[in-house]
């Protein structure tokens, strides 16, 4: 890309705000950002703050860059024709199409994933499937002009990974290095095969708790979408 790229996140109820505060602190650095919504109400996240759209649907009918975040709010997003037809109209025509963490899930209802691999958060990586994406363990998957990022903190990766494709290497180096981004974390258990067995059963009954009957949702929802 010569001129630098638009770029609109998707905002939601109840998204994970780092799947897009992440990455949008380094696309910022090459492109223009939007932030989208169904209106201009500040939106909610899981952090207890809210992102205030700076356009609404009507208002960004295109870009050159679709990323879509995750968070427990995706059903609420796929049952929504409103949003997944701007989903679906925006991903159609951008020039990259990409997700963190669930958000991959949301391309995926949207027809968008559809014979693509891709990767999600590792707790709801086998739900790609339901929406005919090929799933692969990885960090950051790019497939063609889809990229997608695992959870959360993958963001970063995925930010730094799509600037080198879109706009270069050395580009992405350099803000790589302009943040500091060089991770050195306390404890090896951010991956289910590295966590203890106690940590996954925390984590499980946390799961449990805070996002009951997601497999049953989703399932719903592909079917709602076509998808068999």
């Amino acid at each position: 890309m010569t001129d630098k790229p638009h770029i609109a996140f998707l905002l939601f109820p109840d998204m994970t705000q780092l799947d897009l505060t992440g990455p949008a602190q380094f696309l910022a650095q090459v492109g223009r950002v939007s932030y989208v919504a169904g209106g201009r109400d500040p939106v909610p996240t899981d952090a207890g703050f809210a992102i205030v759209p700076t356009a609404t649907y009507d208002e960004v009918p295109a870009a050159d860059i679709l990323c879509v975040p995750g968070g427990t709010g995706i059903v609420s997003v796929i049952d929504d024709d409103r949003a997944m037809a701007w989903v679906e109209a925006v991903g159609g025509g951008a020039r990259w199409v990409t997700s963190v963490c669930t958000g991959s899930l949301i391309l995926g209802a949207a027809g968008l994933l559809n014979g693509y691999k891709a990767t999600t958060h590792w707790a709801w990586h086998d739900h790609l499937h339901l929406f005919g994406a090929e799933p692969v363990k990885a960090r950051t998957v790019v497939d063609r002009n889809r990229v997608t990022g695992g959870g959360v903190t993958a963001g970063i990766d995925f930010a730094l990974t799509l600037i080198a494709e879109a706009v270069g290497e050395d580009t992405a180096k350099l803000i790589q290095l302009l943040f500091e981004y060089d991770p050195q974390p306390p404890f090896d258990a951010g991956s289910p095969d590295r966590a203890d067995a106690a940590t996954r059963a925390r984590y499980d009954k946390r799961a449990a708790r805070t996002a009951p009957g997601r497999d049953a949702a989703l399932r719903a929802a592909a079917l709602r979408r076509g998808f068999a």
